[in-house]
């Protein structure tokens, strides 16, 4: 058994780790609270569900969700381990904070070395949405043109193949450039060469994966950045184990 004095100095240890865990855990939880909220963001806005209608697509929005889900309900169990001071508790707490770390990792570095394969998916998705559009003036499209100036895949003569340019319809009022001040007519968007002076020039999937593109390094950044946050708690869980359990030990 050991010394009182050596008891009392690992108490304070204890406590200084259990604040730090419970701190962890509570950021840890947020980071769950955003995820969801991103997924859902995701579901009912428009870039994701458009991107990823191709047949290849993901159900990115739902394992944002599941995870997002998980993550909290884990986060909660991380404080009520750490506020317990269960070993056994604190210890699957890592072991599950192991695994989030593990599959950061792998889908971090999937997505940068398959980038292109994802954004060949994504053009494919973008070119079904433009085959489909009906002009009903709601769709995922008109808001994206809308939203960031754009006007079709890679520009304005993209809408020309589609089935709803061929059917007369021209090109959809959203590429109308109203930062011009431009009023278009239905005459001027159904004739390519008049459509020149009054749509947007620029091509949304061009303008959203060339931004995408140019802040890849800053997500890659951040995404590592996350992964590697989870070694903290997992150092954390596994040291307030050790010292719970060598403290009872120590007790008997």
């Amino acid at each position: 058994m050991s010394p009182p004095s050596e008891r009392l100095q690992t108490k304070p240890v204890i406590t200084c780790l259990k604040t730090f865990l419970i701190s962890y855990s509570l950021i840890f939880w947020f980071t769950g609270v955003i995820l969801l909220a991103v997924g859902v963001w995701g579901k009912v806005n428009l870039e994701f569900d458009l991107l990823l209608s191709s047949d290849k697509g993901t159900n990115a929005p739902y394992v944002l969700i599941g995870t997002g889900a998980i993550i909290i309900i884990f986060g909660l169990f991380g404080c009520f381990a750490t506020c317990r001071g269960s070993p056994w508790m604190l210890k699957l707490y890592a072991m599950f904070l192991i695994l989030v770390f593990l599959a950061e990792l792998v889908a971090g570095i999937s997505g940068f070395i398959f980038r292109h394969e994802i954004k060949a998916v994504l053009q494919e998705g973008y070119k079904k949405a433009e085959s489909a559009y009906t002009g009903k003036d709601t769709e995922d499209l008109d808001r994206i043109q809308r939203t960031l100036h754009c006007c079709g895949e890679k520009n304005y003569t993209s809408w020309e193949d589609t089935p709803y340019f061929k059917a007369g319809n021209g090109i959809p009022k959203s590429c109308c450039n109203v930062t011009a001040g431009v009023n278009c007519t239905s005459a001027e968007l159904k004739d390519m060469k008049t459509a020149a002076s009054v749509v947007y020039q620029q091509g949304c999937f061009s303008l959203m994966t060339t931004t995408m593109e140019s802040n890849l390094g800053i997500i890659a950044g951040i995404s590592f950045g996350i992964a590697f946050f989870q070694l903290i708690g997992i150092f954390l869980a596994c040291c307030l184990s050790r010292y719970i359990t060598n403290n009872q030990y120590e007790m008997v």
